[in-house]
């Protein structure tokens, strides 16, 4: 278990780089299990839920291999071997579920792990099983596994029952290889259900519609193609970045930011005083997404006058939503954020009090900051949950003293190097390793 040890409240200067999406790395990952030949994916993020799914690949007989920097390739075998899953390591992964549609032509009938990730409340698996039941795969869900079975495998027009990233994913997964139109609507277009898309059509899969709610896919039996994709940058590290930069009242260059996944964030941050311009635009190495930097200045923050609420692309991304409740604690007035997705997490929002937060929870999908807080040094564990626990990191960035971020393991799921980054940018962050897990109360 690592901690973070962090003296606050200094100006960040310099410049950093977007790393690529780990919500995109994990469902191209699996879907590296459609192909027959070898695919080699670029940009790769090296953090720790991207090396689980790894860990579950390589033990299932699939060979893989860094080839410098950030680029794996990938080559399966001639026959995967379930009865040596990983268990361990995908347990701690919720996009183990998105093995399903790779397995599907290969096994008739398995089983998979019961998949984990972050504890964000009830979280059911019921939106896949609904959707994928119309190709005729049966799922059953049972306490630490799911058993996948089928007699006949046909396309279908699907009705999404929520607008999930990851649902979404497997539906398409599960189409790229049923042959025939299939038709999803009510589908994700979030930048990570795009990627993946782009990464279907450069295999060979016929896909319209990609980047809105309804998709047309043309299933192929067979995808056999030597395959090189770059991933897209990552709008919620982007995110991250520009939260800090606000708390801090900070001026830094964020490099490769995805511009389509953050004009409605920046629009609300920009209505909130925060002052900023767009130096450079250019596409991303793989064609596809529209990049830009981004130069931030110190500003004068006040709380917006309507509510702040996540929504489905195009709306304001639901994992960008919590970077805003740092932001609000420095903004003047009274901001009320409403998290509807999740139970748990408006719960995790008011550790930030124990920083100096002004966060009064409503109920279990609202909070009322008030700002402007001086935020002072405290010691906090990581929530288990990659954005709450980033978003205490960033008010902690933010505190004046010295503040120590415990068990941070949720953190380095999804964000790699990032306090070598961070000192870069001039903050005063060391990384400990301990076995003492104890905090003491303040």
């Amino acid at each position: 278990m690592n901690n973070y040890i962090i003296q606050g409240a200094k100006k960040l200067k310099g410049t950093v780089v977007v790393n690529s999406s780990k919500n995109s790395a994990l469902a191209i990952l699996a879907g590296s299990l459609l192909n027959e030949k070898k695919t080699i994916i670029a940009n790769l993020p090296k953090v720790e839920e991207v090396y689980r799914i790894i860990e579950v690949l390589e033990s299932i007989g699939v060979k893989t291999e860094w080839k410098g920097g950030h680029c794996i390739e990938i080559i399966p075998p001639k026959k995967l071997n379930l009865e040596r899953i990983n268990k361990k390591s995908a347990a701690q992964t919720r996009s183990i579920i998105l093995f399903l549609a790779g397995l599907l032509l290969k096994f008739k009938d398995f089983d998979l792990p019961m998949s984990g990730g972050c504890q964000l409340g009830r979280r059911t698996i019921m939106p896949h099983i609904y959707a994928l039941e119309n190709f005729g795969i049966r799922i059953k869900d049972f306490c630490d596994k799911l058993n996948i079975s089928y007699q006949k495998l046909h396309p279908a027009e699907i009705v999404m029952y929520e607008s999930g990233d990851t649902a979404t994913e497997n539906v398409i997964l599960a189409a790229s290889l049923i042959p025939g139109k299939s038709v999803i609507k009510f589908a994700s277009s979030n930048y990570q259900v795009q990627d993946l898309c782009y990464f279907l059509s450069d295999l060979g899969v016929k896909i319209e519609g990609i980047g809105t709610t309804t998709l047309r896919i043309w299933g192929r039996r067979k995808l056999s193609k030597n395959i090189r994709y770059y991933l897209t940058e990552d709008p919620i590290e982007s995110m991250l970045f520009l939260s800090i930069a606000a708390v801090t009242k900070s001026s830094i260059v964020i490099k490769r930011c995805p511009i389509e996944f953050l004009e409605l964030e920046l629009l609300k941050m920009q209505k909130m005083g925060f002052q900023f311009k767009i130096l450079k635009r250019y596409r991303a190495e793989n064609g596809y997404a529209k990049l830009v930097d981004i130069k931030t200045f110190p500003s004068n923050l006040t709380a917006p006058v309507e509510k702040l609420y996540g929504r489905p692309f195009p709306g304001l991304n639901i994992d960008n939503l919590p970077f805003f409740v740092p932001i609000a604690t420095q903004a003047k007035g009274e901001t009320l954020i409403h998290d509807w997705v999740y139970e748990n997490r408006t719960i995790y929002y008011a550790e930030l009090n124990r920083l100096g937060a002004k966060i009064k929870l409503a109920d279990p999908h609202r909070v009322f900051i008030t700002g402007p807080s001086r935020l002072k040094g405290s010691e906090i564990i990581c929530p288990p949950a990659l954005r709450p626990s980033a978003i205490i990191l960033v008010a902690m960035l933010a505190a004046k003293g010295e503040s120590v971020l415990r068990n941070t393991y949720a953190i380095e799921r999804g964000y790699e190097n990032l306090v070598e980054r961070l000192e870069e940018l001039g903050a005063d962050i060391k990384k400990q390793t301990s076995e003492n897990n104890y905090v003491k109360k303040t």
